[in-house]
C-alpha cells in the first residue's frame, strides 16, 4: 500500500515536472488576479516593495494612473492568421475614423504585445520601428502579407485540414527585418517558443533584449522560432546565447496569461499595475477547428491541434473568470466559430479571397464567452461590435493619459546594470 502511494506521488511530480507552466500560470492568476496580492506569500521582495505603488494616489481622482493596454494574439488556428489579422484592420480602422488620425498605428494604442505562431509574426510586423519612427507596418499591410506569404510561412496537410510550417522561412522575414533585433521594438514585445535545450518554454522580450547578455535576437529569427515545428537553432545577436527551437503553438498558443504576467510582475516598467481592473487585454483567437468531428483523432498532427486549442481555450476561461466584475469592459475575446468550406482545388487568388471571406464572416458571428468547466456561452453582440466597444476604451484611455501627471508605463531604454528580478518573471519559463 505504501509502495503504491509512494508511486503515486512520484507520478504526481513527474506530471508536474512536465507541465510546470501551466501550474506556475494558474497559480499566479489564482493567487494574484482572485485574491489579490497580500494572499500570496511567494512575492519577491521587488513586488512587496512596489505592491502598493499607487496607493498615496488613490484617493485623488486628478492623478489616475491608467491602464495598461494589452494585445494578445493566437497561433495558427483553422484561419492561419488571417482572422487575427482581420481583427486588427478593423481595429486601427475604427480607431483612426474615431480619433479622426488618419496615421494611427495599432502600436500607438497598446503598451504590451504578446504573439505566439502567426500571431508573433503579425506582432513583429506591427510593433517593429522603422527608419522614420513609425511601426514598420499597418495593419492592413500585416494582413496583406500574411496572405502573400501563407505558401512560404505553411503549408496544408494532404487533407487539406492542419496547417503547419514546413521550415523557417527566414530569407522572408529577412526581406523585411535585415538585422533589427528586439530592441529595435517601440513596446514591450513577448513572442514565444519551446527551447529543447531546456526543454522549457522560452519568451523573446524587449525587457531582457535591453538589459541583459544573450538576450538580443533578430527579428527575423524570433519569427522563424515562434512558428517552426520542426528544430532549429537560433543564436543571440552577441552569440552568448543558443536555443533549439520549436514553434510557440506548442507551449503556448494562446499568449494572454503570459503577457498578464509579465505585467504584473514587472514593477520597473508597469509600477502601477496591481490588479486586473489595471488592465486593458484584447484577446485575438484565430478559428476554431473547421475539421469536424469525425476527424479529430485521425493523425498525431489531429490531436496536437486539440491540445493546442484546449490549451488556448482553457487560458481564455481562467483569465475571463478572473477578470470577473471587470470581464465585460477590461477583456475581450475575439473567437470564430466553426465554419465549413468547400475541399475544391482553387488558384491561388481565389484561395486568397476565400480566407478573407472566412475571417470576415467569422468577425460577423456573435462572441463567445468562455464559462470555466461550463462551455462556451453565445453573446448578444458579435465579434465586430466587440472591437468596436474595445476602440472606445482604447481612446478614453489615451485621452485620460493625456491629463494625467502619472505615466503608467516606463519602458526600458537602455540598461548598464543586471535587473534585480526578471521582466517575464515566470520562474519555470526559460528566462535569460
Amino acid at each position: 500500500m505504501a509502495a503504491a502511494a509512494i508511486s503515486t506521488i512520484s507520478m504526481i511530480d513527474s506530471n508536474m515536472e512536465v507541465d510546470k507552466l501551466t501550474y506556475e500560470i494558474f497559480s499566479i492568476l489564482e493567487n494574484k488576479f482572485l485574491f489579490g496580492y497580500d494572499s500570496d506569500p511567494k512575492l519577491s521582495p521587488a513586488c512587496r516593495e512596489n505592491r502598493n505603488f499607487s496607493t498615496p494616489f488613490a484617493g485623488n481622482k486628478n492623478v489616475p494612473a491608467g491602464k495598461i493596454r494589452i494585445l494578445s494574439i493566437d497561433g495558427g488556428g483553422s484561419t492561419n492568421g488571417i482572422l487575427a489579422a482581420k481583427s486588427l484592420t478593423h481595429l486601427e480602422t475604427t480607431l483612426r475614423r474615431k480619433t479622426g488620425k488618419k496615421n494611427t498605428h495599432i502600436a500607438d494604442f497598446f503598451d504590451v504585445v504578446a504573439g505566439s505562431g502567426t500571431g508573433g509574426i503579425l506582432a513583429t510586423l506591427l510593433f517593429t520601428r522603422g527608419k522614420d519612427g513609425v511601426p514598420l507596418f499597418t495593419a492592413e499591410e500585416a494582413l496583406k502579407f500574411l496572405i502573400e506569404n501563407n505558401r512560404k510561412i505553411s503549408r496544408s496537410s494532404s487533407n487539406g485540414v492542419f496547417r503547419h510550417v514546413f521550415r523557417p522561412p527566414v530569407k522572408v522575414f529577412g526581406k523585411v527585418f535585415g538585422d533589427l533585433t528586439l530592441k529595435e521594438t517601440v513596446k514591450a514585445v513577448l513572442i514565444p517558443c519551446y527551447d529543447l535545450t531546456t526543454r522549457s518554454p522560452f519568451l523573446f522580450s524587449r525587457a531582457d533584449a535591453l538589459e541583459m547578455d544573450g538576450c538580443d535576437f533578430k527579428l527575423a529569427d524570433v519569427c522563424g522560432a515562434t512558428i517552426a515545428d520542426r528544430t532549429v537553432e537560433v543564436k543571440s545577436v552577441d552569440g552568448k546565447r543558443k536555443i533549439t527551437a520549436v514553434g510557440g503553438g506548442v507551449t503556448m498558443n494562446n499568449p494572454t496569461a503570459a503577457a498578464i504576467t509579465h505585467v504584473l510582475n514587472n514593477k520597473q516598467e508597469f509600477p502601477f499595475a496591481n490588479s486586473v481592473e489595471d488592465l486593458l487585454v484584447i484577446s485575438l483567437g484565430n478559428g476554431e477547428s473547421d475539421s469536424g468531428t469525425g476527424n479529430m483523432t485521425s493523425s498525431p498532427a489531429a490531436l496536437v491541434k486539440i491540445a493546442g486549442d484546449g490549451a488556448a481555450d482553457m487560458v481564455d476561461q481562467a483569465v475571463s473568470m478572473a477578470f470577473g466584475e471587470f470581464r465585460n469592459n477590461n477583456y475581450v475575446r475575439v473567437q470564430g466559430n466553426e465554419i465549413i468550406v468547400g475541399k475544391k482545388h482553387m488558384i491561388k487568388d481565389e484561395k486568397k479571397r476565400k480566407s478573407i471571406a472566412i475571417a470576415e464572416e467569422m468577425l460577423k458571428q456573435k462572441n463567445v464567452e468562455s464559462i470555466l468547466f461550463q462551455g462556451k456561452k453565445l453573446m448578444e453582440k458579435t465579434n465586430l461590435e466587440k472591437l468596436e466597444i474595445f476602440a472606445g476604451e482604447l481612446i478614453k484611455e489615451e485621452e485620460m493619459r493625456k491629463n494625467s501627471i502619472l505615466s503608467p508605463v516606463v519602458l526600458k531604454q537602455s540598461s548598464s546594470s543586471p535587473r534585480t528580478s526578471s521582466a517575464t518573471s515566470l520562474s519555470t519559463i526559460s528566462s535569460c
